[in-house]
């Protein structure tokens, strides 16, 4: 087998990925072939297309002109769970008043994607604790309440890396298609390693909910998390925009995080504003960094639903279904020579 070019001395990831590129290299030759005859603006069309699928790893520059190199990736082939050793799970009601019990049973791979079910599911909680006196009293119960419910009516999935992969700066990027449903809020981000919410840095590459699209940078503020948000309701785009596949792309360097939507740029954050405030972290906690996005930073991928923005999902019909073909994380030397110095000082 002749394999693509990327695959010179190439680690067995990036080998994955070419031979995935090969493929449909193939395929479009054979599409190509059987249109001959089609009207001359047709086969222009699809030799733009084929143009545009062979696109080589040499062409993948940060905006310093250094190479990128693909450091990490998963392409959910094949069938089964997902693999421990790259993502880990979160259990239960965990943030934003959501609706959904999270548990690892909800994603797998299924024909070379990773799917993430939102489910209706009526089951005992098992975290419940019935109401008393005492706990009633105690300092947090408002905020508890919301996760202390004795059954659970809907269930999901939410995986990350942390504790397994974390990196500083580069170019991450996932191919997905989402439900754009009543009670959806599927999301691909990234959290900092270090410290508390939100001044380890938040950086939402890809979130969904009431329609709308948004792509967002938190850190630590005076008054809880200081948001640059930008918004993008669905009517932007064609009918059929949900029923595709698209990519979402987060370049990141140490000047400036740039999110993108099948390749265009939706919002820009200037790291040199991005400076923590005392004692934002949450409970009052002192950050860790100064700058949190000059720090490592974790991957996590989940299907939230209803909650503080996700509607209602009582009459929509379940399952949600968040489809991902793959996942990959792409850095320059430099940015992996930053990430494993970031690595003798924390642990992921």
């Amino acid at each position: 087998m002749t394999l693509h070019p990327i695959t010179r001395n190439a680690s067995p990831t990036a080998r994955r990925i070419a031979h995935r590129a090969s493929r449909k290299a193939r395929v479009s030759r054979i599409v190509q072939n059987a249109v001959r005859g089609a009207p001359y603006a047709s086969c222009i069309a699809l030799l733009v297309t084929v143009a545009a699928c062979s696109r080589t790893h040499s062409e993948l520059r940060a905006s310093n002109g250094e190479a990128y190199a693909l450091v990490w990736s998963d392409e959910f082939t094949g069938d089964g769970p997902l693999d421990t050793a790259d993502w880990s799970f979160e259990n239960g009601f965990v943030r934003n008043r959501e609706l959904q019990w999270y548990q690892p049973g909800n994603a797998a791979r299924v024909n070379g994607m990773l799917v993430i079910e939102g489910r209706r599911e009526h089951k005992p909680n098992p975290r419940y604790v019935a109401p008393s006196a005492a706990n009633a009293s105690a300092p947090d119960a408002n905020r508890r309440a919301w996760a202390n419910r004795e059954f659970i009516d809907y269930t999901s999935a939410s995986i990350n890396t942390r504790g397994k992969h974390a990196w500083l700066y580069g170019r991450f990027e996932i191919r997905a298609r989402i439900d754009v449903r009543t009670g959806s809020w599927p999301a691909f981000w990234t959290l900092g390693a270090r410290g508390p919410w939100p001044a380890n840095g938040e950086i939402d590459i890809m979130e969904f909910y009431d329609d709308t699209l948004l792509f967002n940078v938190a850190w630590g503020g005076a008054a809880g998390a200081k948001w640059n948000s930008k918004k993008v309701r669905l009517d932007r785009f064609s009918a059929d925009w949900a029923t595709k596949f698209h990519v979402w792309r987060m370049d990141w360097d140490e000047r400036a995080i740039r999110l993108f939507l099948d390749d265009s740029l939706m919002n820009e954050q200037d790291l040199s504003a991005t400076i923590n405030a005392p004692r934002s972290g949450f409970g009052g906690a002192a950050p860790a960094m100064e700058n949190p996005f000059h720090g490592p930073a974790y991957i996590l991928i989940n299907q939230a639903m209803g909650g503080q923005h996700g509607g209602d999902p009582a009459k929509t019909q379940l399952p949600l279904r968040y489809e991902v073909d793959w996942v990959r994380v792409w850095q320059t030397p430099g940015q992996v020579e930053a990430t494993r110095r970031a690595g003798e000082s924390v642990k992921w």
